[in-house]
């Protein structure tokens, strides 16, 4: 990702927040993406009980109205405000935390040992020294990766079969 999607979406990211926070509701995530002619702008939210249509309808014209004020991202954007669905991304340190013993997909920047995607089982979530540290057993092989190389993490869809 390039870093105007970090840069816009560092600044979108308290203003968000701040929203939700009178909503009772969580910011799981936001993706501002450079498309052809204007951007794309995702937030996922989440809160207790799951979120709603109207929730994410209401969401949208607040954040919108915000986003516009403060020229974020500059120039032509389409907005989409949903829940985390099945394949929730993992951002934050309660989320790798939240869901230990589940399936995720991880995905680096650059290779570990020889891989840049682990599709596995989410072991831990270590804070060493300052150090984060995302365990990933991989069909019986376990993976150590410095959260600092994660690109995208996200849950994986798991049958109750």
């Amino acid at each position: 990702m390039t870093d105007a999607h970090y840069t816009y979406r560092d600044k979108m990211k308290p203003l968000v927040e701040s929203i939700l926070e009178f909503e009772d509701m969580e910011l799981v995530d936001i993706e501002c993406l450079r498309m052809k002619s204007r951007w794309l702008v995702r937030i996922y939210i989440d809160k207790e009980g799951g979120v709603t249509l109207d929730d994410c309808g209401e969401v949208s014209k607040q954040v919108g109205d915000v986003l516009d004020v403060h020229d974020l991202p500059p120039g032509p954007y389409t907005l989409e405000v949903s829940s985390p669905g099945l394949d929730r991304p993992l951002a934050k340190d309660r989320d790798f935390i939240k869901y230990r013993g589940r399936k995720v997909h991880v995905r680096v920047a650059e290779k570990l040992e020889g891989m840049k995607n682990f599709r596995g089982r989410l072991v831990d979530y270590l804070d060493r020294e300052g150090e984060k540290i995302v365990v990933v057993d991989v069909s019986g092989k376990t993976y150590h990766i410095p959260q600092p190389l994660i690109i995208k993490a996200r849950l994986e869809y798991e049958s109750d079969q």
